[in-house]
Formats: structure tokens, C-alpha cells, sequence
């Protein structure tokens, strides 16, 4: 009897200890991201960075990577086939393309409003309340923001240049970059001042909010949403450009100039100003420190710009994030909470940190004045390793930074921590788009193909192809093939948001 009970005992023993260790599972939530080192193979098994967060969060990462060049086509793919086995968190890199919209709508992403306003159990997901109205469709939540540096854009150029040039102080106002600008178009044969590409929308949208127009939509005196082209600003600075391309300031190939290589004029000498992201800035300063053993700093950032009037406008790069991560209906409603719970880990410091820079030791270290630096201390530079590419991937597209940067920072160079000055100095200045919050069907459907019609006439005007009763005409071309019924849905949104 007595070995009869022991043997019950020690079967109920091992029940007990499986029950308890199949309850210690961590659970499995598969996600969905862009990969940004397609040229690496990401180390799935054993990776000690996946494990280090398992062990933090309680939760075990399966991640799907697909090319980020090709992501739009994956995603599209992805969401096409309801019935298909989708990942649990999706990171959606247009918050305003169909797919985001059209996907929402249909009830395939879990509606987070609720979570994102619950400071109790959620409050690593409470953040900004204009940046989550601008990813809201139809007054909803469908994802948590991932933070951007805002509002990031501006002009910078190469101040040893300019000082040959005889400009050696920094432009403050739209006269003085006119000035800087035209001496450097003229500052030598077959070199341009600046830099452009076929990625005509930066450079036209800084140039042209610069000179006071609105950023893509405005609001008129009467209260109505109107399109910037229709700003007498937008053809000022559409001018400013013309003008400087007529003197030979920007390269008559730059619609051709295909985006991937945009870097190469401004390496090899030919060009020396550019309207885009501030942080390529210091990046080139680095470049040219690494590579061409420049000592100085040979690059500059232009800050704020005034107008005649004294008004300064800036066109942020962004809406104050870049994408967003959605929540699938792949996840139970029972299980929701438990993956809410991971993004909220995901935002605080120790989620930043692995998620961000990997485990300290292996793909970063501290120095002893307390710094992040991804030196190893016996020797070789970590961020070049492939050994360490294979183990940190692009996890950091799972970041969303909603709490702000809470990271152990880098000591930064004196033209990163000027970029990072300047986003805050620049950042009240920064022009929102006040459309951004709300959906318009029609450009849902074909606003991509009618915004061509508009990109398009830009470039000929500034190339000097077309005049400005044949961009005139592109505009009334424009509104015809759907922009009138743009307009309309938007001030149709825009003011019921208003209560008018």
C-alpha cells in the first residue's frame, strides 16, 4: 500500500512539475518586419539577443524579415489572404497607404484606442495624443507610433566651400541662403550647388514651405482646406528653384539621378548644399573623417530661415513618426492583452536597450564615464561585424520610442549634438499638415497617380521644360482627374471634426 501511495505521490509529483513547466512556456508572438541587412543571414536559433529578451519580456520573438525594399509587395501580399496564418504584429511603414487604411476598415488589425489611453496598466503606450490623431483613421486607433526625429529636415552645406566663396556666417534668412546658393553655383565648372535627385519631393516641400506655403494641405481665411499648389508661396519657391537651376546650380540630370546614389555628388566634390534630412549632415562629416582624412568640419547645418516678414516655416520630414506597429486579429481576444503588455515592455528603458543596441558585451559597451560606444575594448568596431549583424538584424524595426529615447546614449560629436539641438530649436516652426488626420477615399484610391501629375510639372518648371501656364495647366489637370473630390472629402472631414 505504502509503495502503491509513493508511487501515486511521485506521478502526482511529475504531473505537477509538467503542469508547471508547461505553464513557464514564454509566449510566442510572431512579427513582421522590414529587413535593412538583407545582405546578412539573421541568426534565428540560439541568438542570445532574442534570448536576452525572452528572458525580460517572458515573451519568445519569431520574426519574419522581408526585404525592405520590396516591403510594400509583402505586405500587400501578407494581408491579401485573411485566411492565411499572419503574424501577430505587423510593422506597417505607411500609416496612410490602402493597405493600412483599407486593412483597418475591414477589421483585420485590433482597434487599440482603449490600450493607448490606459495609463494604469499600459503607461509605456501613452504618448503623444497628436501624433497617435495622426495615425487615427476615423477617430481610431489600429497601432502604436514609431517615434521620429521631428521635424528632422532642413538644408545643410559645406562651409569651407562657401568661405572660398567668401560667405563664412551661417544664411538666417532666405536672402542670405539666396546669396550662399547662387556662389556656390558659380564657385566652379561642372559643380552644383545643390543637390538633388530624383526624389524631387524633399527638396520641393523644404524650398517651398520655407517660402511660406502650407505643408501639402492648408487652411484658408474662410476656414476651408485647400492644396499647397494653389499657395502663392508654393510657385515662390518653386521659382527660388528655377532660378538657381537657370545659373546652373543643380544638375540638369537630377531627375535621373536615381536616390541610392545621392550621397556620390556630395563625396566626389560636385556639389555642396542639400535640402533633405539634417542628421545626413554630420553623416557626411563622418564620411569625409573616415575616408578622406578631413580634420575639420567642412560641413554645416542652415537653422531656422526667416522670410522677408520675418515668419519662419519649416517642412518637417515627417509626421512625428515612421510607420507603426499593428496588432493582427491573428491574436485571440483573450491573448491581446499579454501582447499589449510585450509593446508596453518594448518602450521602456530595458526594452529600448536590447531592442535598439542588442546585449552589452557582445554589440555594445560602456565606457567608464558612462557612454554607450560600440568599441570593443579588446579591439575591432562592432557595428561593422557581420558576426554581430547576424545577431541584431534589423530587430531595432520593432522600436517605437514612444516614451521618448531611453537609452543609454553615445557620446555624441559636436555636429550630432548640434543635429539634435536643432530638431528641438527647429521643431515650433515645423508647419503640421492639418489634413493628415482624416481619409479622403479618393486619395486612398488614385492619390498616388494624381500626385505624379503634380511632382511631375514641378520638375519640368524647375528644369525650365515647361513654363508657368503649362504647370498651371497640370494643376487644373490635376484637379480634374479627382483632386476637386479631394478637396471636397477633406473639407467634408475636416469640418465635421470641427462641429461645422
Amino acid at each position: 500500500m505504502k509503495k502503491l501511495v509513493s508511487l501515486i505521490l511521485a506521478l502526482a509529483m511529475v504531473l505537477s512539475m509538467m503542469s508547471f513547466a508547461a505553464a513557464e512556456e514564454p509566449f510566442v508572438i510572431s512579427v513582421l518586419l522590414p529587413d535593412h541587412n538583407v545582405d546578412v543571414d539573421f541568426q534565428k536559433e540560439n541568438n542570445p539577443i532574442l534570448e536576452a529578451i525572452e528572458k525580460a519580456s517572458g515573451v519568445k520573438l519569431d520574426i519574419i524579415f522581408a526585404a525592405n525594399s520590396t516591403y510594400g509587395d509583402t505586405l500587400n501580399t501578407t494581408m491579401a489572404d485573411p485566411s492565411s496564418k499572419q503574424p501577430m504584429i505587423v510593422r506597417m511603414t505607411d500609416a496612410r497607404g490602402t493597405t493600412m487604411i483599407n486593412n483597418a476598415r475591414a477589421g483585420a488589425f485590433w482597434d487599440l484606442t482603449e490600450y493607448v489611453n490606459d495609463p494604469v496598466n499600459y503607461p509605456n503606450l501613452v504618448g503623444n495624443a497628436g501624433i497617435y490623431s495622426n495615425i487615427s483613421i476615423d477617430g481610431r486607433i489600429y497601432g502604436i507610433y514609431c517615434t521620429r526625429a521631428y521635424p528632422r529636415a532642413g538644408v545643410y552645406y559645406r562651409k569651407d566651400i562657401a568661405a572660398e566663396c567668401g560667405i563664412t556666417e551661417i544664411p538666417t534668412t532666405i536672402e542670405e541662403l539666396t546669396a550662399l546658393t547662387k556662389a556656390l553655383a558659380t564657385y566652379k565648372k561642372d559643380c552644383y550647388a545643390i543637390n538633388m535627385c530624383s526624389y524631387t519631393a524633399g527638396t520641393i516641400s523644404i524650398a517651398t514651405v520655407m517660402h511660406g506655403a502650407p505643408n501639402e494641405w492648408g487652411i484658408d481665411e474662410n476656414g476651408d482646406v485647400y492644396p499647397a499648389h494653389k499657395s502663392p508661396a508654393y510657385l515662390e519657391g518653386l521659382n527660388w528653384l528655377r532660378d538657381i537651376y537657370a545659373l546652373g546650380g543643380i544638375d540638369p540630370n537630377f531627375a535621373t539621378i536615381d536616390s541610392s546614389t545621392w550621397n556620390n555628388p556630395e563625396r566626389n566634390g560636385t556639389a555642396f548644399m542639400r535640402f533633405d534630412c539634417l542628421d545626413n549632415c554630420y553623416r557626411q562629416q563622418e564620411w569625409f573623417e573616415k575616408e578622406a582624412g578631413v580634420t575639420e568640419q567642412i560641413w554645416e547645418y542652415v537653422g531656422p530661415v526667416a522670410q522677408a516678414d520675418g515668419e519662419i516655416t519649416v517642412w518637417p520630414q515627417n509626421p512625428g513618426f515612421a510607420g507603426e506597429l499593428v496588432v493582427t486579429k491573428a491574436v485571440k481576444e483573450e491573448d491581446l492583452p499579454k501582447v499589449m503588455k510585450f509593446l508596453d515592455w518594448c518602450n521602456t528603458a530595458e526594452g529600448q536597450m536590447l531592442i535598439n543596441w542588442g546585449v552589452e558585451g557582445l554589440t555594445y559597451w560602456i565606457t567608464e564615464d558612462g557612454y554607450r560606444t560600440s568599441e570593443n575594448p579588446n579591439g575591432g568596431t562592432s557595428d561593422v561585424n557581420v558576426e554581430t549583424k547576424k545577431i541584431q538584424g534589423s530587430i531595432n524595426q520593432l522600436g517605437m520610442g514612444v516614451m521618448g529615447d531611453l537609452t543609454i546614449k553615445s557620446k555624441d560629436s559636436a555636429m550630432r549634438m548640434r543635429y539634435n539641438e536643432l530638431n528641438t530649436i527647429l521643431a515650433p516652426y515645423a508647419v503640421a499638415n492639418p489634413c493628415y488626420p482624416y481619409v479622403s477615399e479618393t486619395n486612398v484610391s488614385f492619390g498616388a497617380q494624381l500626385s505624379t501629375i503634380l511632382s511631375d510639372a514641378a520638375t519640368q518648371y524647375i528644369a525650365g521644360i515647361i513654363g508657368e501656364a503649362e504647370l498651371r495647366a497640370a494643376w487644373d489637370e490635376w484637379e480634374e482627374m479627382g483632386g476637386a473630390k479631394i478637396i471636397a472629402e477633406y473639407n467634408e472631414a475636416y469640418h465635421a471634426a470641427q462641429g461645422k
